[in-house]
């Protein structure tokens, strides 16, 4: 699928509001994309589980995410394996883990993550009792979280 493509079902559904799954996994989805998904997760009152795998996810699209993020309060699932979210991607989301109250599960596995983002990581679940799962694995960090 396409980002356009992918973007379509995200406008269409930005109208009805009605979808609790959504998975987009290679979907070739960029940073543009991302921000528009993003911007669908702030203000959908029904996304309960997203899946963003193995995309072209980078940090810029990371941080694009975690400000649907902040702001959300109906997703529990966000899957980001297989993307380069990087150090500053994973920073982002540790700053959005800090103020969300609903995200249960984060798969961040094999996104170039280093142990600065795991150092982020790993700060906001000092704040955030919510999240239950995070995957981590095939990253670059030997810190522990």
């Amino acid at each position: 699928m396409t980002e356009e493509e992918v973007l379509n079902i995200v406008h269409i559904e930005q109208q009805r509001n009605e979808l609790t799954t959504l998975g987009l996994a290679q979907s070739t989805i960029g940073p543009a994309g991302a921000k528009e998904i993003a911007e669908w997760i702030l203000a959908s009152a029904m996304i309960t589980s997203l899946d963003l795998k193995n995309n072209n996810l980078n940090a810029a699209a990371a941080k694009h995410l975690s400000e649907g993020l902040k702001a959300n309060s109906t997703l529990q699932t966000l899957d980001l394996r297989f993307n380069s979210i990087g150090n500053e991607g994973a920073g982002a989301l540790g700053k959005a883990l800090e103020s969300n109250s609903t995200l249960q599960s984060l798969n961040l596995s094999d996104n170039s993550i280093g142990a600065i983002g795991a150092q982020a990581l790993g700060k906001a679940l000092e704040t955030n009792s919510t999240l239950k799962e995070l995957y981590v694995g095939f990253n670059y960090c030997s810190y522990r979280l």
